[in-house]
């Protein structure tokens, strides 16, 4: 070295960093690929990336790519988040952590450096299936087991708050439909509504489980509707959260829907600033909290080629949904054996609310509730959602 140089010195992380590292579980968290850069922010300081690498992680200086999750909180919420094992999902549920980009790693990490050991903690795992290949879950606590389906475009990330809420009483499982989250995303499959109901199925054979309790938001709660229809001995009872329904009035674009193949979507037609901005523009709240998270999910999913084939056919199948006849929707709905019920949002611009008298017509010995939400009332609406799910599943 010159005369007169001076070595630099790379500060060390701080002790809640330091303090997370330390307790990591890799048998907690699923890193797809075994690699995975996951960036811890103190607010207004530094930031610190946290590099797992097949089962091992260490902490640098940010570096390299892009990191595939963003964690960011003030200095006295990590302090919290390292003396507490309960701290980090604790400060992401109030909003004083924030998890942005890829929920699956970011959650997933809290998961892993909590330093919880009993049974019935947070996990994330992926399930290999034999016809659906790869579905991946996070799960927590111990008893009866509800399995949360999310809606289109959605992952098991938007039922974080029901697995808070459920845990103490319910093994709580919150799955990624295949060709969504984490999940495989098989080119060519049907997408639909019994193709979905036969995943739920084999998830549960690969989990050992005879039946279950169904959480259902969107086109969630209609794969679950389908999910009772069709092996009712295996459901016990059935949440729809807004549940995506079969379209009453004229659909008339129904023939051009037909005709367009959801194999288009392998090809991304615009660029991605313009969808994204499209995306954020539309969801309201699309840059804080619950919203923000949530469209960075869909976003990471639409952006894959498979995952955006995957949206397509799901979204034209939901439109495609035949009402009437035979097979039709309503004429089938008056068939659904297990308890049900249904949670309606008064503000849902997607699932409009006057749909429950036409399910009461059908239903009649169905539940109902309304609230002041829109639609994802798990997440607009936590605590009465949670409330009226406690309490339908109680009287099981």
């Amino acid at each position: 070295m010159a005369a007169g140089a001076t070595r630099t010195k790379t500060a060390a992380p701080p002790e809640a960093v330091t303090a997370l590292v330390e307790r990591f579980d890799p048998d907690v968290i699923d890193v797809p690929g075994g690699r995975a850069r996951i960036r811890l922010e103190v607010t207004g300081s530094r930031a610190w990336d946290a590099v797992i690498d097949d089962g091992e992680i260490h902490v640098s200086p940010p570096a390299g790519p892009e990191p595939d999750a963003e964690l960011a909180a003030d200095a006295a919420t990590w302090k919290k988040i390292a003396s507490d094992v309960r701290g980090g999902m604790d400060a992401f549920r109030a909003r004083k952590l924030s998890v942005r980009r890829n929920l699956h790693l970011g959650v997933g990490f809290l998961a892993a450096t909590s330093g919880m050991t009993e049974p019935g903690r947070l996990t994330f795992e992926s399930v290999p299936t034999r016809k659906f290949g790869k579905i991946s879950i996070l799960a927590a606590g111990q008893g009866e087991t509800v399995v949360c389906v999310p809606g289109l475009g959605g992952t098991k990330a938007s039922f974080l708050p029901t697995v808070a809420a459920l845990a103490d009483s319910y093994r709580v499982v919150a799955m990624d439909l295949p060709g969504f989250g984490e999940s495989d995303k098989p080119i060519g499959a049907p997408y639909n509504a019994a193709w979905f109901a036969r995943s739920v199925f084999a998830l549960l054979d690969e989990l050992g489980l005879e039946r279950a309790h169904l959480i259902g938001n969107s086109m969630g709660g209609r794969v679950a509707i389908e999910a009772g229809l069709t092996e009712p001995d295996r459901v016990d009872g059935l949440v729809l959260l807004s549940p995506a329904l079969a379209w009453l009035r004229d659909r008339r674009w129904a023939p051009v829907i037909r005709a367009l193949r959801p194999e288009l979507g392998l090809v991304q037609l615009a660029p991605r600033q313009i969808t994204e901005g499209l995306v954020r523009r539309i969801i309201p709240g699309a840059q804080n909290g619950w919203a923000a998270a949530g469209v960075d999910e869909f976003l990471r999913t639409y952006f894959q080629p498979r995952g955006r084939a995957a949206f397509y056919a799901a979204a034209r199948n939901i439109y495609l949904d035949e009402p009437h006849g035979d097979d039709g929707f309503w004429t089938r709905l008056a068939e659904l054996a297990p308890r049900s019920l249904f949670v309606w949002g008064r503000h849902d611009y997607m699932v409009p609310i006057a749909f429950m008298r036409h399910v009461e017509a059908v239903l009649p010995e169905a539940e109902h509730i309304e609230l002041d939400c829109g639609h994802v009332p798990q997440l607009e609406a936590p605590r009465r959602t949670h409330d009226a799910i406690r309490r339908f599943l109680a009287k099981h």
